[in-house]
């Protein structure tokens, strides 16, 4: 009998969740080729329609749930979002419960606007296993508190994008330890990592001689640009050979636009818009800026690093103080302080070894690939072997990983495929190293 296994994840807007769902599930339908499973996306009101074709050419099963409202639901701004997601909810809780009775799958994996599956599986009995996935940075209320530790017997297990965060659950006994794994995003497909590159660059303003600090993400309040653009007019007082390009698109717009013009900035700062590929560019620019109030784990930042650029950040919660090995891997600079990251400018063109810190952030970078997380995800929730085999499986990995990007995919698929079968081989593999 075959493993079905099915995605709940209805993205409103084009955020890092979106990217994680859909190498997650490629990751797991590829490497589960000769496996006994099936892989399925639920198309909740039309979110996924853009993905169809490309999801099925992985074999990746769409499953429509209602009918497509998605163009018509409002998504900017956080009362708008929060509309949408009630409407969402009130649409989809009889076809998701019909469609659990009928279906039965095995496993279950929430991503966004988890509390609709939760609330179904606190009322009615499923054989199905639900797998908490919890994306981003969660606001952990009084209300969202007492929802999860009231559902905790519902909900098999849950992932945790960063070590922190796990942590922080643990610590506020919402979850107990035994129910929790850092599971990292699957961040990065090093498929399209390769076709991105090589791809000719459609914004003349990289063709510059000027030094480039890049920042990219949707233009909102989270992502804090009007920091950034405050720091970088202070820095570029005396540094007029760096320019501050931010790729994206968001409700802030206007105002960071009337930000640059009061600081007299139009033109040493560009926001060009939403770009398909960010990889081309990472390529063209110096160095990576990340200047958000909070992040789980800052996609951006792995995606800079695996395109070998340096990556300033803030400490913000949770993830990227992680990512930078607490700072051995790039610079970090206090959080919404002022003159903060102006400060870290300076410090790194005062760097003569930015290597060191290049050669870390790019180690940690291998276990955001879509495979790796599928060879975790395969260990905890079909083998259930348990953390400590966890744990052995990333030293085995950091091992590879001390190899050029190409080396590692190449002995990291390998790897996996060989391990797969049997479960002893994968036992005795996990013992010699």
């Amino acid at each position: 009998m075959k493993k079905s296994i099915i995605y709940w994840s209805p993205c409103l807007n084009p955020v890092g969740t979106l990217k994680s769902t859909i190498n997650s599930a490629k990751g797991l339908a590829k490497y589960s080729k000769n496996e006994e499973c099936t892989v399925s996306l639920i198309n909740v009101c039309g979110e996924w329609n853009d993905h169809k074709n490309d999801l099925k050419k992985h074999k990746i099963n769409i499953i429509d749930l209602t009918f497509n409202y998605f163009a018509y639901l409002p998504k900017n701004g956080y009362l708008n979002s929060r509309l949408s997601y009630i409407i969402i909810i009130l649409f989809s809780f009889i076809p998701l419960f019909k469609f659990l009775s009928r279906t039965k799958p095995d496993f279950f994996i929430a991503h966004l606007i988890t509390s609709l599956p939760i609330i179904i599986f606190n009322i009615f009995n499923f054989n199905t296993k639900l797998i908490l996935r919890i994306s981003g940075y969660p606001k952990l209320n009084f209300i969202r508190k007492l929802f999860w530790k009231k559902s905790v017997n519902n909900i098999s297990h849950i992932t945790c994008p960063s070590r922190q965060l796990l942590q922080k659950l643990a610590k506020k006994k919402i979850f107990s330890i035994s129910k929790m794994s850092f599971l990292p995003d699957a961040i990065i497909s090093y498929e399209d990592f390769k076709s991105d590159v090589s791809k000719k660059i459609e914004l003349n303003i990289f063709k510059t001689q000027k030094k480039i600090i890049l920042a990219a993400g949707r233009l909102t309040k989270q992502k804090n640009f009007s920091f950034l653009i405050n720091e970088f007019s202070e820095f570029s007082k005396k540094n007029q050979n760096y320019i501050l390009i931010i790729l994206g698109e968001g409700e802030e717009r206007k105002n960071l636009n009337k930000l640059i013009f009061k600081n007299k900035m139009n033109n040493r700062i560009f926001i060009p818009g939403k770009v398909s590929g960010i990889y081309k560019y990472m390529k063209k620019s110096d160095v990576f800026v990340l200047s958000s109030l909070w992040e789980e784990v800052g996609f951006v930042i792995v995606e800079a690093a695996l395109s070998n650029l340096f990556v300033i950040s803030s400490n913000c919660p949770n993830g990227p103080s992680e990512f930078l090995s607490e700072g051995r891997g790039g610079i970090l600079f206090e959080n919404n302080r002022t003159h903060a990251l102006s400060e870290a400018f300076k410090q790194y063109c005062s760097l003569e070894e930015k290597n060191k810190y290049l050669s870390i952030s790019k180690k940690n970078v291998f276990k955001y690939f879509n495979f790796c997380l599928f060879f975790v995800r395969r260990i905890c929730f079909f083998w259930q072997i348990g953390f400590f085999t966890y744990i052995k499986l990333f030293y085995f990995f950091r091992v590879i990983s001390k190899n050029k990007i190409n080396d590692f995919m190449l002995a990291g698929t390998m790897a996996i495929r060989k391990l797969f079968s049997p479960i002893s081989q994968l036992t005795n593999a996990l013992n010699r190293h």
